[in-house]
């Protein structure tokens, strides 16, 4: 299944993903792609606002990993800098996917053949002016649910 949805600020961006949030399960994976500046991380912060995440959330960067407790936890990685499979498997991927969390993926697109089969895909991209973005989610029935 697969939704597009339009966003014209950041605020409506990260309503989005708190909206995604209330679907999400134990496990799951939500694979973002988009360029730089594109809204990634302002989705990820709804997706923690939606899973009970309090506090601030910032884009792993330099860390590759955030870890935030919620309900459930949320485990947000950056990719960027990921370039092959020895570099993945020093972030912990792996590990990660073996616990309960929601694992939310940025750069998701250096690590694609690494993603589950059953992620989440969303896709951010720019519009026409500065805060506009199309936002397409992919992934499976739970989405038919989902609202702007």
């Amino acid at each position: 299944m697969k939704k597009v949805f339009d966003s014209h600020s950041a605020a409506q961006t990260e309503q989005l993903g708190a909206s995604l949030a209330k679907l999400l399960r134990r496990g799951d994976v939500v694979a973002l792609f988009g360029g730089l500046g594109a809204g990634k991380t302002a989705f990820v912060r709804g997706l923690a606002r939606g899973l009970g995440v309090k506090g601030s959330v910032s884009s792993p960067t330099f860390s590759i990993v955030n870890v935030y407790p919620g309900a459930p936890q949320l485990c947000h990685f950056d990719m960027y800098r990921v370039e092959g499979w020895d570099d993945l498997y020093t972030t912990g991927f792996f590990d990660y996917q073996q616990d309960d969390a929601v694992l939310a993926v940025e750069w998701s697109e250096n690590i694609e053949n690494a993603l589950p089969e059953q992620a989440l895909f969303v896709t951010i991209e720019r519009g026409e002016t500065q805060e506009q973005r199309t936002i397409t989610i992919e992934g499976d029935e739970r989405l038919e649910d989902l609202g702007a």
